[in-house]
């Protein structure tokens, strides 16, 4: 396994990171995505180490606390060979210190999130959403506290714009404040909008890009052809509207190459997907979720090879989409990149 720094931190972390949303199992929507339980859990969790895969990431929202249980029982005995993340900010219940980044919310989440997954620290901690209710020093302050008192060690968003990450990595400046070191972001083949904003800036602040649902929402599985149904086991059944909009023509012209370049290589879809992630500017890691063990043995095998050249440009030309105002003139006009050069 690769390990690379997490943005500009000293905390390295696996090119694969482990996502928990399958775990727990509550709810219309994460029942869909998985129902892991403990013991199942616990021999992902064995796989995943002796592959290297050391970062298990969660969030309170998860099930409703249930994944961080869980994760929490698959870990014991063995959390000195682990790094945790979890997430907090998205509701948890209807009162009014249930949802947001609040002082009081945050710190009432951390020490929830402290209990269910049975430790005394917390790796790395992130914002699940921007809260733009509260103002950003007092958020950073918060956070701040949280450090000092031993209950979190690096801290980190999800989910932001480009001016609310930003806005935040400003004032932490100003105040000497804690900077965000990682950004988890929807990130994929079929969902490149990262690219746009969020990567350069990512690029000049030195904060680490986390991906998550590397597969498009489950649509790069290899198992979404064009001019078939959806299998009759894919979660897209449940969850497609839930999840980021996908063109089917880019898809499925996505999906020729990867299949192009499957038979060329011998991997799976998933594998050169998820490789092709790891080749982008900003990737610290990519979190890969499983049901089952074939399918994070599946998934662990993206790693340990490279793409061509070649490959990549194959991909990278099958899943380009014009850019939104106004970074489209930067791709356009070849003069203008001398001043604002694409972060890819």
């Amino acid at each position: 396994m690769e390990y690379r720094r997490l943005g500009n931190s000293g905390l390295l972390v696996p090119a694969l990171s482990f996502g928990a949303g399958t775990f727990g199992g509550r709810g219309e929507l994460f029942g869909a995505w998985g129902d892991t339980d403990a013991r199942q859990a616990r021999r992902l969790v064995d796989i995943s180490l002796e592959a290297g895969v050391t970062l298990f990431d969660t969030a309170d929202v998860y099930s409703g606390g249930a994944s961080e249980e869980v994760l929490g029982a698959a870990i014991e005995g063995r959390r000195d060979q682990v790094l945790l993340a979890t997430k907090s900010t998205l509701p948890m219940g209807p009162g009014p210190y249930d949802a947001g980044s609040g002082r009081a919310r945050l710190i009432r989440a951390v020490e929830a999130s402290l209990r269910r997954l049975g430790t005394e620290y917390i790796d790395l901690f992130q914002l699940h959403a921007f809260d733009a209710g509260t103002p950003v020093e007092e958020v950073l302050g918060a956070l701040d506290d949280l450090i000092r008192s031993g209950k979190i060690r690096y801290v980190g968003a999800s989910n932001f714009a480009g001016w609310q990450l930003m806005k935040s990595l400003a004032a932490a400046d100003e105040h000497g404040l804690p900077r965000y070191i990682a950004h988890q972001v929807y990130y994929s083949l079929v969902g490149r909008d990262y690219e746009w904003e969020l990567m350069p800036l990512g690029r000049d602040q030195g904060v680490g890009a986390m991906v998550w649902s590397p597969l498009g929402w489950g649509r790069l599985t290899g198992k979404i052809r064009r001019g078939q149904p959806l299998p009759e086991g894919s979660r897209l059944h449940k969850t497609a509207d839930a999840g980021p909009p996908v063109d089917d023509d880019l898809l499925y012209d996505v999906v020729d190459v990867l299949d192009e370049i499957a038979a060329e290589t011998g991997r799976t879809v998933p594998q050169i997907a998820l490789n092709w992630l790891l080749s982008r500017p900003t990737v610290a890691t990519v979190l890969v979720g499983a049901r089952n063990e074939e399918q994070l043995r599946q998934n662990l095998g993206a790693v340990g090879w490279q793409l061509t050249a070649d490959q990549i440009a194959r991909l990278d030309k099958a899943s380009a989409v014009t850019p939104p105002y106004p970074h489209y003139p930067y791709y356009r006009l070849p003069d203008f990149t001398r001043l604002n050069p694409p972060a890819v």
